[in-house]
């Protein structure tokens, strides 16, 4: 599969099944209704590892901007096919969230909370601190980051075989740290599907909450960035 193409799809496939998880959880009228925290974040984990697996063997399935970051800054990746992956990315995300109201259309119609139909597009934050904000995004995907270099394989990314540790990680870090922010540790996860929230014509639907959302972009970077140094110092 041509590498683009791979990033493209497996991204598109972590998102609908990701934010998949969450509007079968939030949205009214739904069999998951009110699962709960533990059903979303072990439905985002296995997300992540499906989206892996698939592209693991042609792309190095990143799945994330930050991810793409961190391996060419460790000199794992090659610098001139960073644009381009992040590219296919964000379209990706754009496309599993589409897919997410298409196959949720009437629930978004049955729902009245605007809130919860942001939610399943985008990250909300519990309490909004956008330094406190920021800064737990930092954290969460520097642990996401660090772990991912350290599992990575030197040429290009992750391996088949790595899609179950990676999905691990990503379901302790929603565990333990994805309370505050609903942790993005993604520019892409984010940012594509509050493009398509606010593109699409869900009844009802407010805002798409702009102000917040550089936090979900730069602290994923951030944290890339910083496991990146801490990664070339320990090695």
């Amino acid at each position: 599969m041509f590498p683009y193409f791979a990033e493209f799809i497996s991204t598109a496939l972590l998102i609908l099944l990701g934010d998949g998880v969450v509007a079968n959880c939030v949205l009214n009228k739904n069999k998951g209704f009110n699962a709960g925290w533990i059903v979303i974040t072990f439905g985002w984990a296995m997300a992540v590892f499906v989206g892996v697996f698939v592209a693991a063997s042609s792309s190095g399935a990143h799945l994330n901007p930050a991810v793409t970051l961190a391996l060419a800054l460790t000199g794992k990746f090659a610098w001139c096919s960073v644009p381009c992956y992040i590219l296919a990315q964000i379209a990706g995300a754009m496309t599993g969230a589409f897919l997410v109201w298409v196959s949720y259309r009437k629930h978004f119609a049955v729902t009245e909370d605007t809130t919860s139909k942001l939610g399943v597009f985008c990250t909300v934050p519990a309490i909004r601190s956008y330094k406190d904000n920021l800064l737990t995004e930092i954290i969460a995907t520097f642990v996401l980051v660090f772990g991912v270099l350290f599992i990575a394989a030197p040429d290009v990314g992750l391996g088949a075989l790595d899609a179950i540790p990676v999905a691990l990680l990503v379901l302790a870090i929603g565990l333990s740290l994805g309370g505050a922010t609903g942790y993005a540790i993604n520019p892409a996860r984010d940012l594509g599907p509050r493009i398509m929230h606010a593109l699409l014509p869900i009844p009802g639907k407010g805002g798409s909450d702009w102000a917040y959302s550089w936090i979900p972009v730069l602290g994923p970077f951030l944290g890339a960035a910083l496991a990146a140094l801490v990664y070339i110092i320990v090695i």
